[in-house]
């Protein structure tokens, strides 16, 4: 496998986690305007991506393999978690 191969596998891994923080992030602005006014859009897309991510590797060296529908479980969850901490009690 070469460089470049290499550079496409792990971009190809950490984009499920970084379109998901992105999506998540403008949802969560247009449901939650007056609450996440002070917070930004790019703040908490990359604390969201951040923790996908982070999500992802646990889960490549917990299961084993990736792809599982437990690693996307895991990185949906890690995400919420991730947007509700810097949107709602980071704040305080």
């Amino acid at each position: 496998m070469g460089l470049a191969d290499v550079f496409w596998h792990v971009l190809n891994f950490f984009a499920p986690a970084v379109f998901t923080g992105a999506l998540a992030a403008a949802v969560v602005k247009l449901l939650w305007r007056r609450e996440l006014a002070g917070a930004g859009w790019l703040r908490l897309a990359g604390w969201a991506a951040a923790a996908g991510a982070l999500a992802l590797a646990g889960a490549l060296v917990g299961f084993g393999r990736d792809g599982t529908m437990a690693a996307y479980g895991l990185m949906t969850a890690a995400c919420a978690l991730a947007l509700w901490w810097v949107g709602f009690l980071r704040r305080r």
